[in-house]
């Protein structure tokens, strides 16, 4: 497993790779169990990795619970980070979901004790709830780094101008961002944003849940199969991709999946490799180790670009 800086706000060095503790747990009827939940973890950690992302929201806290037995005696070790919004209840009161300090202030404290840590490396909102003013988000995290609660702030699922005005007026360190080769929305704003203001990039389900690997075609059950009622189908520019990633695997002795999650590595950002079976892991940890030659990203580049939109479109060709 390969170190690099987290951002450039930080000096923290973190894991190239990310697991993601979405799965962890069986709360939500769907996930792993805690044995092999450990299993997971295990391989992970053996093999250098550092950096666990969770939400007090994943399998209604048994995320959480998990992953604080799992670092208790090794908490140092680790980086953690995990989110708030919509707390671990399976349906909040009103006055205990959003971005307010209120339900801040309540997520934090439940995460603390679920994670069994007096503080927690990176903190933020699940996603913009619409609601809260950008000034009473920046009073509340400020608030949880003074009080030692938090070490670095973020935002997860933020439009691009929000972030950019929260980043101005306090000192965030991350955005975590949904990123694969099917979801390249994040090229027209999110990802110069972060690079202009050093934000360290947590880039979720980068092989879109599962439809990377191609294991779809082949009739196999996965999240989108089992959160869908209608039949797979493969878009033109789908089924391009997917040829692509089959090709470069044949030639790299990889998988689909392998070479997808690569391609996501040598954006510069972090993925968030999610797991609910000891074969996910270890199969997203081999792709740490592909190289991917500037061919193979140009040929998946060029497959999978999106048109960036006014203004972006309109200045390339007038900056000529």
């Amino acid at each position: 497993m390969k170190y690099k800086l987290f951002g450039t706000n930080t000096g923290l060095y973190a894991s190239e790779l990310i697991l993601g503790a979405a799965n962890f747990g069986t709360r939500n009827d769907y996930g792993a169990t805690p044995e092999d939940a450990w299993q997971i973890f295990t391989a992970y950690a053996d093999a250098g990795g550092n950096f666990i992302d969770t939400s007090d929201r994943y399998q209604l806290g048994e995320s959480e619970e998990l992953v604080g037995k799992f670092i208790e005696h090794q908490r140092s070790n680790f980086i953690i980070s995990t989110k708030y919004t919509r707390s671990s209840e399976i349906n909040p009161a009103i006055s205990n979901s959003g971005n307010h300090r209120k339900a801040m202030r309540q997520g934090i404290d439940a995460s603390l004790k679920r994670l069994r840590t007096d503080y927690i490396d990176i903190y933020m909102p699940h996603f913009d709830d619409g609601i809260t003013p950008i000034d009473e988000i920046v009073r509340g995290m400020e608030d949880l780094v003074s009080a030692g609660k938090v070490l670095y702030t973020g935002l997860a699922n933020f439009p691009a101008w929000k972030t950019a005005a929260i980043a101005s007026t306090t000192h965030l360190a991350a955005s975590q961002i949904e990123y694969n080769l099917l979801q390249r929305t994040a090229d027209r704003d999110l990802i110069p944003m972060a690079a202009q203001f050093g934000l360290g990039t947590m880039m979720y389900s980068p092989l879109a849940g599962g439809l990377l690997t191609g294991k779809y075609r082949k009739g196999e059950a996965g999240r989108l199969s089992r959160n869908s009622n209608s039949d797979y189908r493969e878009s033109e520019t789908t089924r391009a991709i997917i040829d692509q990633l089959f090709m470069i695997a044949a030639e790299l002795d990889a998988t689909p999946g392998q070479v997808a999650l690569a391609w996501v590595l040598s954006k510069g950002a972090f993925p968030i490799v999610g797991a609910r079976t000891i074969h996910h892991i270890n199969d997203g940890l081999r792709a740490a180790s592909i190289q991917l030659s500037p061919g193979h990203i140009l040929q998946l580049d060029q497959l999978s670009a999106i048109s960036l939109g006014y203004p972006h479109d309109l200045l390339v060709t007038v900056q000529r």
